[in-house]
């Protein structure tokens, strides 16, 4: 089958990369950019592990067409670095919050509560959990993943 070009932007970089018509953008993103925070669970858009950022909405990686993304920008777990090389304060409030476990829901779960507080810079509860809603995760039981995007917000407010 003939490959097809696709230009993207992940993480503010520009890639260009010659895929196969079919390839889904978690693939393209984990192998052939190296950029393996974002997990395959489930394959089917179930579990939100591979959630990332397509234009600005959360999106399932493992149900995207690359070639969907074409012209596109995707930000991956990676790219909530800040300039300088720190933590971004939604990852940072992860970790204080002890929201991270075994961490393969994390990067998603992450990338949820960043997408909300950019429209909703100080989020309910009731806002945090349908955020949340599309990731799954089987270690800490909720609490901790809405306390951090809870603090996470408090520390985007104050900076």
């Amino acid at each position: 089958m003939n490959k097809i070009k696709i230009n993207i932007v992940v993480n503010n970089k520009n890639y260009t990369a010659e895929i196969e018509p079919f390839a889904r953008l978690l693939d393209v993103l984990r192998d052939d950019l190296g950029l393996t925070g974002t997990k395959e669970g489930c394959g089917v858009g179930e579990c939100g592990a591979c959630t990332v950022l397509l234009n600005g909405k959360k999106v399932n990686s493992c149900m995207v067409l690359a070639a969907q993304a074409d012209g596109g920008e995707i930000i991956t777990i990676e790219g909530l670095e800040t300039p300088d090389g720190s933590l971004h304060p939604v990852q940072t409030a992860f970790i204080e919050a002890g929201a991270i476990q075994c961490g393969f829901c994390s990067p998603g779960m992450a990338l949820s509560g960043y997408e909300l507080l950019n429209r909703i810079p100080d989020p309910t509860e009731a806002d945090i959990k349908m955020a949340i809603s599309g990731n799954l995760c089987r270690c800490t039981g909720y609490k901790q993943i809405v306390d951090a995007i809870k603090l996470a917000g408090e520390k985007m407010r104050e900076e």
